[in-house]
């Protein structure tokens, strides 16, 4: 009996000691919009140089216990382009591109193949990174169809006549911006994927701290978002859409 009372107390000291030493990642939002955005660029470089490209374009961690993903290339070293005033990052995938492609246009109805995670960027013991994932879409490991007229992307004013809100409201400018940088496909829905590249929208540039809709039910105030897609297709909005 007194052993089993000691073991007891054992196991409970040990299992305190051990959530003293978790790190528990917890997010304060910074009363200087500017710390915010330093604190999303910073982040943005240090993602770029944690991840990579697979065969077919898919974002992924190098792992530091696995040597056989050392000679992939870094997102920090293929050409990532900053888009002055937004800071919206983008990166275009070699031979993944459309030849030729269509432009996409400021209302054009698109066919997005698309994986979005919305991140909080913060300091955790002194480093800078994204952290708190939180899904915002995903069509690849979803239904694994394209996603058809997105409203992040456009809006149609019956939507916004209907709830009285913004456009705004609904969309998100730093993604419109970098989708542009792009070329659209013209393929069916049915072709399996081949990942064009990567967008980086930091919070300033996506809904800040304004209010939004609430896409998945998900607060986004002050997350910072990565896109990994491609763009099956790109269309003319008709009259009775827009």
């Amino acid at each position: 009996m007194k052993k089993l009372f000691l073991y007891s107390i054992m196991f409970s000291v040990a299992l305190s000691s051990c959530r003293k030493d978790e790190t528990v990642e917890t997010y304060k939002e910074p009363e200087d919009i500017a710390t915010q955005n330093y604190y999303d660029d910073e982040a943005a470089k240090k993602f770029m140089t944690e991840n990579y490209l697979d065969a077919q374009g898919n974002i992924k961690a190098f792992d530091a216990n696995d040597t056989s993903d050392d000679s992939n290339t870094s997102l920090a070293n293929m050409n990532p382009q900053t888009l002055p005033g937004s800071g919206v990052i983008y990166i275009v995938r070699n031979n993944a591109q459309p030849n030729p492609g269509t432009s996409i246009g400021n209302t054009d109805v698109i066919r997005i193949m698309n994986k979005g995670l919305g991140y909080v960027a913060m300091s955790v013991d002194g480093v800078i990174k994204f952290s708190s994932p939180a899904a915002f879409v995903n069509t690849i490991q979803g239904n694994g169809v394209p996603q058809i007229d997105p409203m992040y992307y456009y809006v149609k004013n019956a939507t916004m006549t209907a709830s009285g809100k913004s456009r705004s409201y609904y969309e998100m400018e730093g993604f419109q911006e970098g989708i542009r940088k792009f070329l659209a496909y013209n393929i069916p829905d049915s072709d399996n994927y081949n990942l064009q590249g990567v967008i980086i929208v930091p919070s300033r540039s996506a809904f800040a701290r304004d209010n939004h809709y609430p896409y998945q039910n998900v607060n986004w105030r002050n997350r910072s978002f990565v896109f990994n897609f491609q763009v099956y297709k790109s269309s003319a909005r008709p009259a009775d859409q827009e």
